[in-house]
């Protein structure tokens, strides 16, 4: 009777970790969310003999809705990426073509960067796509932190076999992210820093993503504006809209 007591207590104490680990993440990615965010972002596309850069604005609120609108360059400019729950368009303006974007495409280069395209426009859920567990503690640029693994659920079609996070035990702020495909092979890494406050909130303001086999390669997101709560309708995250958002 005591080792039925003991294992039990035992899956329970696996269970309360389990679901510790994903309200850690549940508070990471609700801070750097926010209910609703408005977002004027530089991206810098880095090669060994060349380097591009471009403005958009982004717009989410929740999970489940969210737009990114290219400013700059010019031939970009006015490309639109919807989100609606588990739907992404593609508005392209050159073309005057909306196109569905089939979840294959969501492992697929964001514009050219290192960014793919799920990692823009989130269509994997972070919280319900992934079972979460912690591997250990960790420090990044002094910061105590919390290693926690994420391995995608059985049915779940994400692009990622395999992501580790480390969040700022004190500010919840995500600071290092490691991204392996599904035969376990690192195949990008994400280092957040410049902590600064944005939109009322402490956060990293830069964020370089770097694949782990193309030396010389990466892709810099820079935050230059972020507003949190504020007020958008549902109705501004639609197909009708996707070709009127300035």
């Amino acid at each position: 009777m005591k080792k039925i007591i003991l294992l039990l207590l035992f899956h329970l104490s696996i269970l309360a970790l389990a679901q510790d680990a994903k309200d850690i993440v549940r508070k990471a990615d609700e801070k750097a969310k926010g209910k609703s965010s408005i977002a004027n972002i530089t991206i810098q596309t880095i090669r060994p003999t060349w380097s591009r850069e471009m403005s958009v604005k982004a717009w989410t609120k929740g999970n489940e809705l969210s737009l990114i609108l290219v400013l700059a360059p010019a031939k970009e400019k006015g490309v639109v990426f919807l989100k609606r729950k588990k739907e992404v368009w593609n508005w392209i303006p050159s073309i005057e073509r909306n196109i569905k974007m089939p979840p294959s495409m969501m492992s697929q280069s964001w514009m050219g960067t290192d960014f793919t395209n799920d990692d823009l426009v989130k269509e994997a859920s972070i919280l319900e796509d992934y079972d979460h567990s912690f591997l250990e503690n960790v420090s990044i640029d002094g910061r105590l932190c919390y290693k926690i693994q994420l391995l995608p659920k059985p049915k779940s079609a994400v692009v990622w076999g395999k992501v580790i996070m480390c969040i700022d035990k004190k500010d919840f702020m995500t600071l290092h992210v490691d991204y392996f495909d599904e035969d376990g092979a690192l195949i990008n890494t994400m280092i957040c820093s410049d902590i600064k406050i944005l939109g009322g909130r402490l956060l990293p303001a830069r964020m370089e993503m770097i694949p782990a086999n193309k030396k010389g390669n990466k892709t810099v997101l820079l935050y230059n504006a972020l507003l949190f709560d504020v007020p958008l309708n549902d109705s501004f995250f639609s197909i009708q809209n996707i070709t009127k958002v300035k």
